[in-house]
């Protein structure tokens, strides 16, 4: 679990099954709610946060649920009370000790969220551009693109910089939880020793520089600003190439490599239309400059995809800010290939 929280780099968020057990009432779910070792991971002196959802279920009002189980690891705990935290702000956005709930067909599953605040927070971002992507997101891209560290990578739309941030991450193996907080350091139960052995393993196992070029490039200069400031809280300034310019200017190196990027995805139908002129482009200048290279980005749009001429094939379907996207690729050489058959 100290694993998985300071290395997945995808994973919003690592959660530990304390029980799965049938509750069609109420007499049920406290009873065995109550069975369940909550003096290991609950500190009674700290307010907790419930996460609830019923869906098919007899016990269907969320609120009711909660109440049961605050009052079962209370119970467990040997504490009159247990202060449960509620409010405005989205909890999965939030840090501190929670436990979820999730009522589903008469079974109840009871997790405890190890991580805390979400995983994509890796403490680097604060400076943003416009429609930033996702620390998680910008590393599946890499992974699913099968991006090698020992190739050069180039983001020609990088905005505030978070995919070539990620990919110096990656080439230089660095962990992505290696300078957070977790939720599981303030359990009971936490193992100092065994987590500081951990921690010193993935300090250790940090390369000195990225093997390879990293570039990024955006017209916008608030963009490329917010960019650097990522890199240097990351600490990988030099490992990252942030340049001002636009599209067409971009200078790849001689050696063949990925470019991988998001691109706005155009939700209105206006703004699709003012798009498709940016994917031509895009498609344009990867076939003159970037010969030989693998292409990946994320797209929600076929047709805007489409607009690139580029070979894409999905390799993977996910989600960014509530958008079905898919992660789509393009390899040149293969492009290359056919063209010299022909």
């Amino acid at each position: 679990m100290y694993l998985a929280n300071l290395h997945v780099r995808t994973a919003s968020r690592v959660l530990l099954r304390v029980a799965e057990f049938g509750a069609r009432g109420f007499p049920e779910l406290v009873r065995h709610a109550k069975r369940q070792p909550w003096e290991r991971f609950v500190d009674p002196g700290r307010p907790l946060r419930l996460r609830v959802t019923c869906r098919k279920s007899r016990l269907y009002h969320s609120d009711a649920v909660a109440e049961r189980v605050r009052e079962s690891i209370a119970a467990r705990l040997g504490a009159e009370q247990i202060e449960v935290v509620t409010g405005a702000e989205r909890d999965d956005e939030r840090g501190g000790q929670a436990v979820v709930v999730r009522m589903t067909h008469d079974r109840c599953l009871l997790s405890v969220d190890t991580s805390g605040e979400l995983l994509h927070r890796r403490g680097y971002r604060e400076a943003t551009a416009k429609a930033p992507i996702r620390e998680t997101l910008a590393a599946a891209l890499l992974l699913a693109a099968e991006w090698r560290t020992d190739a050069p990578l180039l983001d020609p739309l990088c905005g505030s910089g978070t995919i070539p941030i990620e990919a110096a991450l990656i080439a230089r193996r660095i962990a992505p939880g290696l300078h957070r907080r977790f939720a599981f350091m303030d359990w009971p139960e936490f193992d100092a020793t065994l987590w500081q052995r951990i921690h010193d393993e993935a300090t250790g196992a940090v390369l000195p520089r990225a093997p390879a070029p990293i570039q990024g490039s955006d017209r916008d200069a608030g963009a490329i600003e917010a960019a650097r400031a990522n890199a240097a809280r990351a600490g990988v300034t030099a490992d990252v190439e942030l340049e001002r310019h636009a599209l067409s200017a971009i200078q790849p190196p001689a050696m063949a490599g990925w470019v991988c990027t998001n691109p706005p995805y155009g939700v209105r139908v206006s703004e699709r239309a003012e798009l498709r002129n940016l994917y031509a482009q895009l498609g344009k200048v990867v076939r003159a400059k970037c010969p030989g290279w693998t292409v990946a980005m994320f797209s929600a749009d076929a047709r805007l995809e489409r607009a690139t001429t580029l070979p894409f094939r999905p390799v993977l379907r996910t989600v960014n800010g509530g958008i079905p996207v898919r992660v789509v690729k393009a390899s040149m050489r293969t492009e290359e290939r056919a063209t010299k058959e022909l």
